[in-house]
C-alpha cells in the first residue's frame, strides 16, 4: 500500500521542467551582472587612483638616512692627556673632543718665540751697521780728500826742490792708502745695505722666517686641543687616555644629526619624471607614520649600485637575467623638522616624491 507524500508536513516541491530552467538562467544572469559590476567598480577605482595618486607620486621604502660624517684625526702627534667625550655624546661646534699632552709643543713654541726675538735684534743691528758704515765712508772720504791735497802740494814743492823725494813718496803712499780705505768702507756699506734693502725691520726676510716658525709652533700648540668642527653625535670612538697617536690617525667619527639627508633608491622605471627641486614627504620607522618629514630632491645618482660594486655585473654573459635596477635619489630634509625629531644615520625611511611640483 503506497503512502501519499502530499500528506507529509515537511515535504518540499521541487520545480521541474521549463520553469526550473528559467529560474536557473535568471540566477546566473544576476550573478554575472553582479560580477561585472564589481569588476567595473574596481576598474573605476584603479583608474581614479592612477590619475589622482599613481600618476602623480612615486614611492619607495628602500630609503635610508645618510650624512657627511667627519673622521676626527689629530694634526700633531703625541700622547692623549684627556678625552672628555664618549660614544653617543652630543657635542656642539668647537667643543673639546680630546687633548694631546702639550709639553713638547709648548717648548717648541717658547723656542720659536726666542728665535723671533733674536731675529728682530739681528735685523735691528743690520740697520745700525748701515749707519755705522755710512759714517765710516764719510770719514774715509775726508781722509782721502786730505791725502789728495797733501800729495798735490808735495808735487808742486818737489819741482822747486823744497822737499825731498822721500817726503813725496810718503805723501803718495798716504794718498793710495786713503783711497783704498775709502773703497773698503764703501764695500762694507754696500754689504750692510744689501741686508736691509727693500724692507723695514718687521718685513725683513730673516724676521719673516722667524715669524713663520713662531706661527707654526703656535698653531701646533693650539692643535693639541682637538675640537668638534660642527654640532653632532660622537660615534666609533677608538681613543683613550695615555694612548700615543700620530698625525692622521682616526680617533672617532662625528655625525652631523642636524644635516642628514635621505638616499631613496627608486626603481629605474619610476625615475622618468623625477627632477631636482621636486618636493617629497617621508616617514621613518623610528617615529612611525604620525611624524611626516618634508624635503626636496637635490640630485639623482650617476649610476646604479651594481655598476659601482667591487665586482660589477657582467651582463654580456650567456646566462644573463634582467633585474630591475635602482638609482639613488638624494633628498634634503627640513632642518626645523630635524631639530624636533632627530634622525640617525642608517635609519629606514619611506619616501614619496610629488612629480607634478
Amino acid at each position: 500500500m503506497q503512502e501519499d507524500d502530499s500528506d507529509k508536513p515537511n515535504a518540499k516541491t521541487v520545480p521541474s521542467g521549463p520553469s526550473a530552467a528559467l529560474a536557473n538562467g535568471s540566477l546566473r544572469r544576476r550573478l554575472l551582472f553582479g560580477f561585472a559590476l564589481v569588476v567595473v567598480l574596481i576598474a573605476i577605482i584603479a583608474a581614479a587612483w592612477w590619475f589622482v595618486i599613481g600618476e602623480r607620486y612615486v614611492s619607495t621604502d628602500n630609503a635610508y638616512v645618510g650624512a657627511d660624517v667627519a673622521q676626527i684625526t689629530p694634526q700633531v702627534g703625541g700622547m692623549i692627556a684627556e678625552v672628555p667625550v664618549t660614544d653617543t655624546t652630543t657635542v656642539t661646534r668647537n667643543q673639546v673632543l680630546a687633548r694631546i699632552d702639550q709639553a713638547d709643543a709648548r717648548l717648541a713654541y717658547e723656542q720659536a718665540q726666542a728665535n723671533y726675538g733674536l731675529a728682530l735684534r739681528h735685523v735691528s743691528q743690520y740697520f745700525a751697521n748701515v749707519q755705522q758704515a755710512s759714517a765710516t765712508v764719510a770719514a774715509r772720504q775726508a781722509d782721502l780728500q786730505k791725502a789728495t791735497l797733501d800729495y798735490q802740494r808735495r808735487l808742486m814743492l818737489i819741482h822747486a826742490q823744497a822737499i825731498s823725494s822721500e817726503q813725496l813718496s810718503d805723501a803718495k803712499t798716504a794718498f793710495d792708502s786713503a783711497r783704498a780705505n775709502l773703497a773698503a768702507a764703501q764695500q762694507v756699506l754696500a754689504a750692510n745695505e744689501a741686508l736691509v734693502r727693500g724692507a723695514n725691520v718687521s718685513h725683513n726676510p730673516e724676521v719673516l722666517a722667524a715669524k713663520a716658525a713662531l706661527d707654526t709652533a703656535k698653531l701646533n700648540l693650539e692643535r693639541t686641543v682637538i675640537r668638534a668642527p660642527f654640532d653632532g653625535v660622537v660615534a666609533q670612538m677608538s681613543v683613550q687616555v695615555g694612548q700615543r697617536v700620530s698625525v692622521g690617525q682616526v680617533l672617532m667619527t662625528l655625525v652631523p644629526t642636524a644635516r642628514v639627508y635621505v638616499d631613496a633608491n627608486f626603481k629605474e622605471n619610476q625615475l622618468a619624471d623625477v627632477h631636482i627641486g621636486q618636493s617629497a614627504t617621508l616617514t621613518s620607522d623610528l617615529y612611525g607614520s604620525n611624524v611626516i618629514f618634508h624635503g626636496r630632491v637635490v640630485g639623482v645618482g650617476g649610476g646604479t649600485g651594481s655598476a659601482f660594486s667591487v665586482i660589477p655585473a657582467q651582463n654580456a654573459t650567456g646566462n644573463w637575467i634582467k633585474v630591475v635596477q635602482r638609482l639613488p635619489v638624494r633628498i634634503n630634509l627640513d632642518p626645523r623638522e630635524l631639530a624636533r625629531h632627530p634622525l640617525r644615520v642608517g635609519l629606514s625611511m619611506n619616501a614619496t616624491i610629488d612629480l607634478r611640483k
